[in-house]
C-alpha cells in the first residue's frame, strides 16, 4: 500500500507521528461506455454552457450560486486563502464510549501506521482505547476538507474512520410511523423463533457478490468463445474538427495525379480521375498559385518567346524591302518559283 497522508495524532502532550493508508477498495468489473457500431469509447467534454466550446482544465474555477441568482467564482487562489488549522494534525478532541457513535455517521476508513521511532505511543494509545472501550473523537484536514473522525482499534491497528457532519444526515420523516399498530404476543413469539433460527456469527467472508462472479462469466465466455474485437484507435483530430492526416493524403494524391499527367501524356487511371478533379477545381479558385515545375516552364516559354520575336520583325522588315522593289523584278522572282513547282509536279 502506499500512504495517502503523513501527520501526527496528538493527544495530550503525546504526539505520535503516523502515515495514513486507505483501508478499504471496492471491486468492480470496469465497464466504459462505447459506440455499439464501432467500439468506439464515448468522451465526456468540459463544455461551457455560454459558448459551447471545449474548456481546458487550467481554465476551471469552481462556483458558488446565490438564492437570489447570483454566481460566486472562486479561484484556486481563494481556497488556499482558508485556513486549515489541522492539515498536518489529527488532533484528539475527546475520548466517548463506543456505543455512543451512531453507525449512519460512519464513512471511510484508514489505517494508521507509526513511524519506526513512534512505536511506544502508538501502542499506548492503541492498549488505551481497547481497555476503556471508547473512541477518540478527532478532526484532521484530508484532500482540502475538514471532517470528523474518530480513532477506534481494529486487531492490532488504529484506523481512523471519518464521520459526517450532522447536518449532512438526513431526518427520517415518514408520518405512517406516527400511526398506533398493535403487534400481538404470538406474532412476536413467532418474530422472535424466525430470529432464533437464523441466529449466527457473523462472517462476512461466507458472502459474495454473485452479480460481479455472473458478469466475469459472461464476459470470460465470450474471450472464450473468440467475440472480440480489437480497441480501436481514435483519428487525431485537426482544424475544423476533420481528421489530421486527410489533408496531407489529398495534396500527396494531387500532387501524384499532377506528375502523371505531365508525364503519361494525360492517361490517367479512374484512382487519379478524382484528385485531378479536385485539382483543377483548386487551380479555378487560386489561379495566381503555382508550383515550382509550372515556373520553371513558363520562364522557358518566355525564352522560347525571344527568338520568335526576333525572327517576326526580321520577316517583316524583309517583306518591306520587298515590297519597295520595281515591279519587273518581282516578276522575276516569282517566275522561278512558279517554275520549280510545275517541275516538282
Amino acid at each position: 500500500m502506499r500512504a495517502i497522508w503523513k501527520g501526527a495524532v496528538a493527544f495530550g502532550l503525546v504526539n505520535v507521528p503516523v502515515k495514513l493508508y486507505a483501508a478499504t477498495g471496492e471491486h468492480e468489473v470496469p465497464l466504459h461506455q462505447v459506440h455499439k457500431k464501432d467500439g468506439g469509447r464515448i468522451r465526456y467534454r468540459k463544455v461551457c454552457s455560454i459558448e459551447d466550446e471545449p474548456v481546458e482544465y487550467s481554465e476551471i474555477a469552481k462556483g458558488y450560486e446565490t438564492d437570489d441568482g447570483q454566481l460566486v467564482v472562486l479561484t484556486d487562489e481563494d481556497l488556499d486563502q482558508l485556513p486549515l488549522a489541522t492539515e498536518r494534525e489529527i488532533e484528539v478532541i475527546e475520548f466517548v464510549p463506543a456505543d455512543q457513535v451512531d453507525p449512519i455517521l460512519l464513512a471511510k476508513t484508514y489505517y494508521l501506521e507509526p513511524d519506526r521511532t513512534a512505536a511506544k505511543p502508538y501502542a499506548l494509545l492503541r492498549e488505551a482505547l481497547t481497555s476503556t472501550d471508547r473512541m477518540a473523537v478527532v478532526k484532521v484536514a484530508l484532500r482540502q476538507r475538514e471532517s470528523m473522525a474518530v480513532l477506534r482499534v481494529r486487531d492490532d491497528v488504529i484506523c481512523l474512520q471519518t464521520l459526517l457532519w450532522p447536518d449532512e444526515v438526513r431526518e427520517a420523516d415518514f408520518p405512517i410511523l406516527d400511526q398506533d399498530v398493535t403487534v400481538k404476543p404470538q406474532e412476536l413469539a413467532m418474530a422472535s423463533s424466525l430470529v432464533e433460527s437464523l441466529a449466527g456469527d457473523f462472517d462476512p467472508s461466507g458472502f459474495e457478490d454473485r452479480y460481479r462472479a455472473a458478469l466475469e462469466q459472461v464476459i470470460e465466455a465470450k474471450v472464450s468463445s473468440g467475440r472480440t474485437q480489437a480497441v480501436p484507435q481514435a483519428e487525431e483530430v485537426g482544424e475544423g474538427g476533420q481528421p489530421a492526416g486527410e489533408v496531407v493524403d489529398l495534396l500527396a494524391a494531387l500532387q501524384r495525379s499532377v506528375e502523371k499527367a505531365r508525364g503519361g501524356g494525360g492517361a490517367s487511371s479512374g484512382k487519379d480521375a478524382e484528385p485531378a478533379a479536385a485539382e483543377e477545381k483548386a487551380e479555378k479558385k487560386a489561379p495566381a498559385r503555382k508550383s515550382s515545375s509550372r515556373a520553371k516552364a513558363a520562364a522557358a516559354d518566355d525564352a522560347e518567346e525571344k527568338p520568335a520575336r526576333k525572327s517576326t520583325s526580321t520577316r517583316s522588315r524583309a517583306k518591306k524591302a520587298d515590297d519597295e522593289k520595281p515591279a519587273e523584278d518581282k516578276a522575276a522572282d516569282e517566275k522561278p518559283a512558279r517554275t520549280r513547282r510545275k517541275r516538282a509536279s
